[in-house]
């Protein structure tokens, strides 16, 4: 056994942890932004360009980098921070927005691909004083728990009644001609997207069938 080069080793490694440790741990300037891994570093030669879409009822321009993600436009640059980065790959529904009135994940697409777009965060579906129907439901019902999926789960949920109102099947519709039906199974299959790690979906569920059966 070769021990010098093994004790060595080991007090490199201590030394890179706590280095790695102290750097974490070290506090970001007031109004940083996030870390350069959220949005890609613009620089000489980035590619940048001009884009112009409605938010939340509010027109908007804004000049991005090219690669840069709709869900990092409206947190980093709109100040949208409802919108929520979770797993950033399209698994876990914390981005959904509506676009256009559909549902989508924002981390999954450029803001580039969304020039002249309407696109509606939670923040634009209701404010504190004057909550959505659905906010409302949530709050009624508990249907969260550490909050970070909810603004995604009311994104969806408004966007599953239209698409219930529209006639659009699931997997679960039992007849593909007739009017899909508001029950818990239809709601589950269609908000199978959004994910709660804290588990509150019988709550959710309740919340988005109350809002369900009041008039349209």
């Amino acid at each position: 056994m070769r021990t010098p080069d093994f004790a060595a080793t080991r007090r490199d490694l201590v030394m890179g942890a706590t280095l790695t440790t102290a750097a974490v741990a070290t506090p970001r300037r007031p109004g940083a932004r996030a870390a350069a891994a959220d949005t890609p570093a613009t620089g000489p030669g980035a590619p940048v360009m001009k884009i112009a879409f409605t938010v939340n009822g509010a027109a908007r321009t804004l000049d991005v980098d090219t690669r840069t993600t709709l869900l990092d436009a409206l947190r980093e640059h709109l100040d949208l921070t409802g919108s929520k980065k979770g797993c950033d790959h399209g698994q876990c529904g914390a981005c959904t927005v509506l676009v256009g009135g559909r549902r989508i994940n924002a981390c999954l697409t450029l803001a580039v691909m969304h020039q002249g777009d309407e696109i509606t965060t939670v923040e634009g579906l209701g404010t504190p004083d004057r909550l959505h129907a659905m906010q409302a439901a949530f709050i009624k019902h508990d249907g969260y728990q550490c909050g970070y999926c909810t603004p995604g789960q009311i994104c969806s949920s408004v966007a599953v009644l239209e698409e219930i109102r529209a006639g659009i099947p699931s997997h679960v519709s039992a007849e593909l001609e007739a009017r899909p039906q508001v029950t818990p199974a239809e709601i589950r299959e269609r908000m199978s997207g959004n994910i709660c790690r804290c588990g509150a979906y019988s709550n959710i569920v309740d919340a988005i069938t109350e809002v369900a059966e009041r008039p349209a």
